[in-house]
């Protein structure tokens, strides 16, 4: 395989890749450092490229076993799920703070969710994966993902309700 076919072959998911690392490692730079590094594990891995049923599955495991690794060295108090790439336009400034403050609480609820359903409901729900990319990336079986993704769900949908009606059940 030739630099042109390798290029044309990453590029599209060459972006989810540093998405996932991002939502994993926080940092941007660190992102980008995990994005290169599994960039260049594919590149010297691309005479068996051909073998796998799903480059990008294949990509998408790569990211999450390279960022976990980097975390593991790190310690696990760097395991958070950060969002800021909210932006809403419509000059409704305290609709923008309101909802601004709901994302951000998913995200903290987010944390609060175990490891696999975490990265579940980020692939699913952030990336737009489908449940068959995410068995594939995270070596599970579709229905298990599905059943992951439910419970995440619901537990987050509690979670919120509680907050709405600031605890009183």
């Amino acid at each position: 395989m030739d630099q042109h076919s390798f290029i044309k072959l990453v590029n599209p998911f060459k972006d989810k890749i540093y998405r996932v690392a991002k939502r994993l490692l926080v940092s941007q730079d660190e992102a980008q450092d995990a994005t290169q590094e599994v960039l260049l594990r594919l590149w010297t891995k691309r005479s068996k490229i051909k073998e796998y049923r799903s480059v990008e599955a294949f990509a998408m495991t790569m990211t999450k076993n390279y960022c976990y690794d980097k975390l593991k060295a790190k310690g696990s108090n760097n395991l958070k799920i950060v969002h800021n790439n909210y932006e809403d336009h419509s000059g409704n400034t305290s609709k923008h703070i309101e909802v601004a403050d709901e994302v951000a609480w998913v995200f903290k609820l987010m944390e609060d969710l175990p490891e696999q359903q975490r990265l579940i409901v980020q692939m699913r729900d952030v990336e737009q994966m489908d449940n068959a990319e995410i068995a594939v990336a995270l070596q599970m079986n579709e229905t298990a993902v599905r059943v992951a993704l439910s419970r995440a769900r619901k537990k987050l949908r509690e979670e919120l309700i509680k907050k709405r009606n600031y605890g009183i059940s």
